[in-house]
């Protein structure tokens, strides 16, 4: 049985081109990527050892080999971190998700009021946000789940302007949570609610990407207040891990800044007595 180890290692060689390596594209490929042999040959191991680690027929590589398959395959930090983690050799959560915030930390969220700010666990779940957030973010109307959020609420697609580029690091930064927590039984609730619920997620979660938040920037269209491009700062919570707290804002005079000042003021303003 393919393991999932092999079946990274299998998305990981499709990704990365002869020339990428310094091979000539010798021969008729049936498959985009390297060739079997070619990682074995890039990471000094037998062509029958690599084999047998995709196939699921080799499950403990060593430390060695496994560095050199990172190298071999050109893995980036977070993707080398992932290859460590599914080849059981890097340590993984033992804490499950928690729905406990420090009250320290509620309190620094709700003490900026210009910046939306959220805390969220492994399985995306949002466990705290302050008055601005809750009004970017439509009073959680749908779902206080981001990933549920993106994939399940019919407005996203309008919500996220870039909803392509959310959906592809959404998927690639909850694969590299997961890796870190595979048994935490809310990061595989999320997991399977998700890959039923949505065939979009399916098809992402199918390629087996695996990186950090890369994107630092998102373009929102919101009903209330139109257009905003906000900056994105995130925060591991060394306290609670596996809790992160984003903070957004906007560039200092521009038109998003106008906006989010104004979706301050709605957010300020009980909703009866607005005109």
């Amino acid at each position: 049985m393919v393991s999932e180890l092999g079946r990274y290692l299998v998305s990981r060689r499709a990704q990365v081109t002869p020339d990428a390596v310094g091979l000539p594209p010798t021969g008729r490929r049936r498959v985009p990527g390297l060739r079997r042999e070619e990682v074995a040959l890039l990471a000094g191991v037998s062509v029958d050892y690599y084999v047998r680690l995709e196939q699921g027929r080799e499950r403990t590589p060593s430390a060695q080999v496994v560095d050199a398959l990172a190298s071999a395959l050109r893995l980036d930090e977070d993707a080398r971190l992932h290859l460590f983690r599914v080849a059981g050799l890097a340590p993984r959560a033992r804490a499950a998700v928690t729905d406990r915030v420090e009250e320290s930390l509620q309190e620094l969220v709700a003490g900026w009021p210009d910046n939306p700010a959220v805390v969220y666990n492994r399985a995306y779940d949002v466990l705290a946000s302050n008055a601005i957030a809750d009004a970017l973010f439509h009073s959680w109307s749908s779902t206080r789940n981001l990933l549920h959020l993106v994939f399940t609420d019919p407005a996203a697609r309008t919500f996220y302007v870039d909803w392509d580029e959310v959906v592809r690091g959404s998927v690639a930064a909850f694969r590299l949570s997961h890796g870190e927590a595979p048994d935490d039984p809310r990061v595989q609730q999320v997991l399977a609610e998700l890959l039923k619920a949505s065939p979009e997620f399916a098809r992402r979660w199918a390629d087996h990407d695996a990186r950090g938040k890369t994107l630092q920037r998102k373009r929102f269209r919101h009903r209330d207040v139109g257009a905003l491009t906000l900056t994105l700062q995130t925060f591991d919570v060394r306290a609670s891990p596996g809790q992160e707290l984003v903070v957004y804002s906007a560039a200092p005079g521009s038109g998003s800044a106008a906006a989010l000042r104004l979706l301050g003021s709605l957010a300020a303003t009980p909703a009866g007595d607005r005109g």
